[in-house]
């Protein structure tokens, strides 16, 4: 480093020491020199000085390193310094000090040093100016001090610093620690959190499942309990029942027995009369053909003349008493039918009217009130729809009330007969639906087959098939006629014709849903084969007009379908003698009202609808049990 100058004016005397600075003077020298000069100055006051300097100064730099004496340079420049040869020679014994140059290249500075070395060498400094030697001493220590205290504080700021540098290390990496160990707390306590509320779930839990558990038991207990007392009311109030039941249908029995018995006795004793004219009779013919030889016979015996009325079919002498006038045609005449189809008729209303008469004796002498179970069964067969289940669930319904021993077979099966068949005419009535019931419910008790075809029989005479003529001898009127076929009267009041067509047409499709019903497993007792002789024997008796067309068309809508898929060419056989025979004699009659039915018969048979299921004979949703589950 270039030599540091300093510009001084130093008085040649202070207080009678020359003062004869050289130009080059080391910092040790200078040092040494002011040591020297403090102790004169202490030997030789009387007053004792309140600063003494134990040591030597030592100078430390800002970062604390202990600064070399030596390496401080302090130059005078010989020109500003110099002195005449007598003032040197004068003062020559005095000088103490030589002017050395100081080297200050390991010295470091700060600003602040900077700043006190440029006060230390003040032109005004006061060791440069004329006081007293005690006042510059005193002045001296003073900024030794000062400056020794900024050291001091700068060395110990300098440490503080390091010492708050390593203690915030040391805070940050312990607050690091904490915050680790915070977390890692805070986790395990979640964890143990969550499975202590896991815990107290399960244990809730499993409280809750026990405490649930142990009232189903003892729910189920009780249930057990009160099921077992009501079966064994049930069973007794049934034995009761089941008893009172069996006396009445004894009763019940006899009496109809009885009564056969009488129907019997009339039957056989009108035969015996039967037989004994025609005895008599062919006695007097055998006794005439005697005669013929001799005396042609001029008359004939009598034979008595038998009819029949059309209604009960009922064999009476033509004398008898009777509410018309006297008619002089047979039922034959009147009455177009196969005599099995009018056999299997009477003997169908025959069974019913006897069971209607026992019914009629059983309400008489019981003091039960059965009209609550006729209510369910209507009720239930209101609720028949085209669904597998609810068909499935209302034959089992209907099955068990017919199977119920509170009430008697006889009134619950004349009820089902009588509501199931009048269904029909509902607007609501699902066809296919009610003969899938019908067949079900008949599977079980059979002997509701032959009651509801007798209320067909009753409702509708062309599901015999029968057909009744209109004869101004047989009849006394039209409005008898009317009624002999079938038309209701109401307050005095006929149906008319198109309402009595509407009823005919609804009868006649729930008896050919009837007959076309096939149930895998379930025999049908009045199945396709009673749909073929219906069928057989409809072309064969029966005319062709209004009213056998419309039975005709209403039963191909709803068993065509199954007839021809059971009977195949013989069916299609069987349309054409109604597309060639059937209609054309319906034409012949010149009848426009009678076009509709034509064109529907003929649409049907032409466009082959015999081969398309008809809709709803599929019911709907899962496939139908194969029987229905007794009770």
């Amino acid at each position: 480093m270039g030599a540091f100058k300093l510009e001084l004016r130093c008085p040649q005397k202070v207080h009678g020491i020359v003062v004869d600075p050289e130009c080059n003077w080391s910092f040790e020298s200078l040092s040494s020199e002011l040591h020297s000069l403090e102790k004169k100055l202490h030997d030789s006051c009387s007053v004792p000085v309140p600063f003494t300097k134990a040591q030597s100064r030592v100078f430390w730099n800002r970062k604390g390193v202990k600064r070399s004496p030596g390496a401080f340079v302090m130059s005078l420049s010989n020109e500003e310094t110099e002195l005449s040869e007598s003032e040197r020679e004068e003062d020559h014994d005095l000088r103490m000090v030589t002017a050395k140059r100081f080297n200050c290249d390991d010295l470091y500075m700060s600003d602040s040093d900077i700043s006190d070395y440029e006060l230390a060498f003040d032109p005004q400094s006061y060791l440069m100016d004329e006081v007293g030697l005690v006042e510059s001493a005193f002045f001296e220590r003073s900024h030794e001090h000062h400056l020794q205290v900024q050291d001091d504080i700068r060395n110990q700021l300098s440490a503080i610093e390091t010492e708050l540098m390593t203690e915030q290390e040391k805070y940050a990496s312990a607050f690091a620690r904490i915050e680790k160990y915070r977390e890692a707390r805070k986790e395990l306590e979640r964890k143990l959190d969550t499975q202590y509320q896991r815990k107290i779930a399960e244990a809730l839990d499993n409280h809750l499942t026990a405490i649930q558990r142990e009232h189903e038991l003892k729910s189920q207990i009780e249930e057990r309990r009160i099921r077992s007392d009501a079966a064994h009311e049930e069973a007794k109030r049934k034995e009761r029942a089941f008893h009172e039941e069996r006396l009445r249908q004894e009763r019940a029995r006899a009496e109809a027995e009885a009564k056969l018995r009488i129907e019997e006795k009339k039957k056989a004793a009108l035969e015996a009369e039967r037989r004994a004219a025609k005895e008599a009779g062919e006695k007097e013919a055998s006794e005439a053909s005697k005669r013929i030889a001799a005396v042609p016979a001029q008359q004939e015996a009598a034979k008595p003349q038998l009819i029949a009325d059309s209604s009960n079919l009922n064999l009476q002498p033509e004398g008898s008493g009777s509410n018309r006038t006297k008619k002089s045609q047979t039922t034959g005449d009147v009455v177009r039918a196969a005599q099995t189809a009018l056999t299997l008729e009477q003997g169908r209303l025959l069974k019913l009217k006897e069971l209607e008469e026992a019914n009629r004796t059983l309400i008489r002498t019981s003091n039960m009130d059965f009209s609550n179970h006729e209510r369910h069964i209507s009720r239930l067969i209101r609720q028949i729809r085209g669904i597998k289940e609810n068909v499935r669930v209302k034959a089992s319904e209907l099955v068990k009330i017919l199977k119920n021993p509170s009430c008697p077979q006889t009134i619950s099966v004349a009820a089902f007969a009588k509501k199931v068949v009048s269904h029909c005419e509902s607007p609501d009535n699902a066809v296919f639906a009610c003969g899938h019931v019908i067949v079900l419910v008949t599977s079980q008790v059979p002997q509701a087959m032959d009651l509801i075809l007798a209320e067909f029989h009753r409702a509708c005479i062309y599901t015999v098939p029968k057909h009744i003529v209109y004869s101004k001898s047989f009849f006394e009127s039209k409005e008898a006629y009317y009624k002999d076929i079938g038309h209701r009267e109401d307050d005095g009041k006929l149906e008319s014709e198109k309402d009595y067509l509407k009823r005919l047409e609804s009868y006649m499709k729930l008896y050919g849903a009837l007959v076309q019903t096939e149930v895998q497993g379930v025999p049908n007792i009045h199945g396709p084969k009673e749909g073929w002789a219906w069928l057989a024997r409809f072309l064969n008796v029966l005319p062709a007009n209004m009213y056998t067309a419309v039975a005709l068309n209403a039963f191909l809508q709803t068993a065509g379908f199954a007839l021809f898929r059971k009977y195949k060419s013989q069916f299609t056989k069987m349309l054409l003698i109604i597309l060639n025979d059937f209609l054309k004699a319906l034409r012949e009659r010149e009848d426009s009202e009678l076009n509709p039915i034509i064109l529907e018969i003929q649409s049907y048979i032409e466009d082959n609808k015999f081969r398309q299921e008809p809709e709803g004979r599929s019911l709907q949703g899962q496939l139908l049990s194969s029987r229905v589950y007794s009770y």
